[in-house]
């Protein structure tokens, strides 16, 4: 396998993570009943100043969850146009890819520890890819 394929399955895996953590993390309705809606309507409730701006931490919560969204869009986007110039400069490509690579092991560790599984395994494979183009482009 080529340093292009690894990016690219990288790219095709974030664009993935990008669209499902988008119908299921920022667009999704609430489905866990009644104490779910507790929490989500007491954080709406609560406006607070924020450096001249009133705020709830809904609008933290769900404009975190659009910006997690628009990142892995540019992300997914960036690691199909590095595939392309990994031909032509895989030395430039290199710490590109380590630096998405430690990136992505560290939102493993976060997301197993404070979300749930399929985003962690998601953010594995993507490190894995990372990695291995990393490791590729060495011989190259």
């Amino acid at each position: 396998m080529t340093s292009t394929l690894f990016l690219r399955i990288a790219s095709v895996l974030t664009l993935i993570h990008c669209v499902l953590h988008t119908i299921g993390g920022v667009l999704s309705k609430p489905r866990n009943g009644a104490e779910e809606m507790v929490v989500i309507d007491a954080m709406k409730s609560y406006h607070f100043n924020v450096m001249g701006s009133m705020r709830a931490y809904w609008d933290f919560f769900f404009g975190y969850g659009l910006g997690v969204t628009v990142n892995l869009l540019i992300q997914g986007i960036l690691f199909w146009m590095l595939a392309s110039l990994v031909k032509t400069s895989p030395a430039a490509i290199r710490p590109i890819a380590a630096l998405f690579f430690i990136n992505y092991a560290l939102l493993s560790v976060i997301a197993f520890k404070y979300f749930f599984v399929a985003p962690g395994i998601t953010e594995v494979l993507i490190a894995a890819f990372l990695a291995a183009a990393y490791l590729k482009t060495a011989s190259a």
